[in-house]
């Protein structure tokens, strides 16, 4: 597999098919309850009261790979920023990591950058709003580009091998759309300085490429930095199909009114200089505590993908019988 410029040249396995992608979207969604989340509210604020290394254990223990569904639900709005203090954005990489110039479309000027994403989402342990800080990097021993979260803010339970449990941090957390076609994002802590709110108008937005090795090959290695590192946390990764990844809605800069980012204060440009917007649901399978993960390129992905799909379809017929 050789990862380029803004896409993958796929050589060896071909694309899910259909009723695989079918098959796995069911599965991953019915990773999630209600009733098993709404349980594990209540824990998760009781655990936190707890030594650290007791969280940690609790955590490496409650199920294995590939055990939590994770379902970002549609609408979803990344915001890239250039970093213009190059030196304070290195201090918040853990060890190993590099800052590495991307775009989030394929075709555009590649730049040191940090994302913001906002996204409702439901999965086997928590469901809400979050908003996400990232900075792009490369882990040196790997040379896998990498997502590494440095902050977040969230109206529902959390877990990070930093902080270890929490409870809802937000005062407000709003992640809607409107009749008018308008993503409308408003979301404050309650514990620190972070807030976004930000308007964007999808009416005249066109999907286009996005860069493979950011949106892919970026989401099999992601990390925690910032506030949230942990030196013994190790990177993780996502099981997906790729075709996820392919494209998004490019949401003009003129359709986008921010009016307030508190994210990455003093790190980061004034304005964002991409924009994107995933328009359905995206479905993902991951593991209920950070593990390394022996995935690294596409075939990887479409292999496990198509393997859990098997999986599924099998359950199904014995479900039937």
């Amino acid at each position: 597999m050789r990862w380029g410029a803004g896409r993958i040249l796929r050589t060896m396995v071909p694309p899910i098919e259909r009723d695989e992608l079918r098959r796995f979207a069911t599965f991953t969604e019915g990773k999630v309850s209600p009733k098993d989340v709404a349980k594990l509210y209540a824990r998760a604020e009781s655990l936190a009261r707890l030594p650290r290394a007791v969280q940690r254990w609790i955590a490496t223990h409650a199920g294995g790979h590939a055990d939590l569904g994770f379902v970002v639900e549609p609408y979803a709005l990344f915001l890239a920023y250039e970093i213009t203090d190059v030196e304070a954005a290195r201090a918040l990489l853990p060890p190993g990591y590099t800052l590495a110039p991307t775009s989030m479309f394929a075709g555009n000027e590649p730049r040191y950058a940090a994302i913001v994403g906002a996204f409702n989402v439901h999965t086997s342990v928590f469901w809400g709003s979050r908003v996400e800080f990232y900075l792009i990097a490369e882990n040196t021993r790997s040379g896998m580009l990498s997502w590494v979260m440095c902050d977040y803010e969230s109206n529902t339970i959390n877990y990070g091998p930093g902080e270890g449990f929490s409870g809802a941090t937000t005062s407000r957390a709003v992640v809607t759309t409107t009749h008018r076609g308008e993503v409308l994002v408003d979301v404050r802590s309650a514990e620190r300085a972070n807030r976004l709110t930000v308007t964007a108008a999808l009416a005249g937005a066109v999907s286009r490429p996005l860069v493979a090795r950011l949106w892919i090959e970026g989401n099999l290695s992601v990390d925690y930095g910032g506030r949230l590192m942990d030196a013994d946390s190790v990177p993780f990764g996502l099981v997906f199909d790729p075709a996820e990844m392919d494209a998004a809605l490019d949401v003009g800069l003129a359709a986008i009114t921010v009016e307030h980012n508190s994210f990455g204060a003093g790190l980061l440009a004034a304005e964002p200089f991409e924009v994107a917007c995933f328009p359905y649901a995206q479905h993902f399978l991951t593991s209920t505590y950070p593990r390394a993960s022996p995935i690294v390129d596409e075939d990887g992905l479409v292999e496990a993908v198509r393997a859990i799909a098997a999986v599924a379809d099998a359950e199904t017929d014995a479900e039937a019988d």
